[in-house]
């Protein structure tokens, strides 16, 4: 049997038991389903195709939409990177981008929170001097 995912398997994002969370909490029934929902359409190969195609043309819209709102004011580029999360979770290559935008604006976060910090305490030192 011949599959059409490039990702080998076990090793899919969303199939991975690593990749949940813990069994408790609101939302973990959801993702279960869902877990098992897409490894019962991997399993089938008749679906596969048909399922990577609107996975694709959801994420494409998705896309478009996020850079339509770009020059208004809103979320434009938060739309955008949601696309590509969603064409993340069926092609590796997207996958790699959320992973990598992620990893860029947990660096930005921690920068602003240190720099944050910083500023906080060189006002309250001045103030007691």
């Amino acid at each position: 049997m011949a599959t059409t995912s490039s990702y080998l398997p076990g090793t899919h994002p969303a199939t991975r038991p690593d990749h949940l969370p813990g069994t408790d909490g609101q939302g973990s029934t959801f993702r279960r389903r869902l877990t098992r929902t897409r490894a019962w359409i991997h399993r089938h190969p008749r679906l596969r195709t048909p399922y990577r195609i609107l996975v694709g043309a959801a994420g494409l819209t998705v896309i478009v939409l996020g850079l339509i709102l770009v020059p208004l004011p809103g979320p434009g580029w938060l739309i955008v990177f949601v696309g590509v999360a969603v064409l993340g979770t069926e092609f590796p290559a997207a996958h790699r981008i959320t992973v990598s935008v992620r990893r860029l604006a947990h660096r930005v976060r921690q920068w602003w929170r240190a720099r944050r910090d910083r500023q906080s305490t060189q006002s309250t030192g001045a103030e007691a001097a």
